[in-house]
């Protein structure tokens, strides 16, 4: 047993509540496949990284994704906090989350509003506050982004290129430079 691996104890819990098929062969692994896609999840690798000692990597993923979408996993969680409760065990550390993994997607930083949904929205907070928008205070006016102006590139640093003898002609000499041959 690896040091991670569910214990004896938490395997007698656990195994009751996963499925097995009405028909055919009990799978032999089921334990070790479990303890595979805990192993996977825990260290955040790929599928194809799971230790050999779990079984082939394609059927711990495969026993994962019919686990998923069977719901197993989530029937498993309100087992065992049920089990839990019935023992006087719960505690916060079931429903706790460490906000220093959870992230917010990169879009949640601003809203994008299509132009007519600005307007209609504008429009609202005319109606609601019976002041034309322009006239009501800042906190509540809804404010237009003007379009972004396209920048020259910029003169200084295109003349100290020229100077330095930089730009298109790199490693020629400006006709008005002496060279070692002036000497």
């Amino acid at each position: 047993m690896a040091r991670f691996d569910v214990t004896d104890a938490e395997w007698e819990l656990i195994e009751p509540r996963l499925p097995v098929a009405a028909t055919g062969p009990l799978p032999r692994r089921v334990r070790d496949q479990f303890n595979g896609v805990l192993w996977r999840f825990r260290t955040g690798c790929g599928w194809r990284d799971v230790p050999e000692r779990y079984g082939p990597w394609s059927t711990v993923y495969s026993r994962f994704n019919a686990w998923s979408k069977a719901g197993v996993f989530q029937a498993l969680m309100d087992g065992l906090i049920a089990e839990a409760a019935a023992r006087g065990r719960v505690g916060l550390e079931l429903v706790s989350v460490d906000s220093t993994i959870v992230r917010a997607h990169h879009e949640s930083a601003g809203l994008a509003v299509a132009g007519e949904t600005l307007d209609a929205l504008e429009q609202a907070l005319t109606e609601e506050k019976g002041v034309p928008l322009p006239e009501q205070g800042p906190v509540l006016r809804v404010l237009h982004r003007m379009p972004r102006q396209v920048r020259a590139p910029h003169r200084r640093r295109a003349a100290a290129v020229l100077r330095r003898g930089g730009g298109a002609g790199h490693g020629r000499k400006r006709p008005d430079s002496a060279g070692p041959e002036a000497g």
